[in-house]
């Protein structure tokens, strides 16, 4: 594996460890980022989610898939926007942005990588 690889392959394994504690104990994780406990099911529906992305990012960086890379840096980015207009109009906690920065450090590790590689290509 390339360093871009390693990199979605890293950023996979993050997103399914969030992804197994918003499924199994979610209201561990929400009170460290200041959100009110959850007993609804969407937390856990929200947690599996990211549990599968976790696979593909994880199975994408085993295989290499460069396209999926740069596309990943499209929506990683645009997350963290995304968070920043949530916090911006108050609708979560700007303690939420700490997990998005480790997104945001993934998406420049990525881009960087692809870089050096010479397959950024956007």
């Amino acid at each position: 594996m390339g360093r871009s690889a390693y990199s979605i392959f890293f950023f996979g394994i993050y997103i399914a460890i969030i992804g197994v504690l918003l499924t199994f104990i979610p209201n561990v994780l929400l009170g460290l980022v200041n959100v009110a406990a959850s007993y609804e099911v969407w937390i856990h529906l929200a947690g599996m989610m990211l549990i599968f992305m976790g696979f593909f990012y994880i199975q994408a960086g085993r295989k290499n898939m460069t396209e999926f890379f740069r596309w990943t840096l499209w929506t990683r980015t645009t997350a963290a926007a995304f968070v920043i207009g949530f916090i911006l109009t108050r609708l979560i906690s700007p303690v939420i942005l700490l997990f998005w920065m480790g997104d945001l450090a993934g998406a420049v590790w990525t881009a960087a990588a692809l870089k050096s590689e010479g397959r950024l290509g956007i």
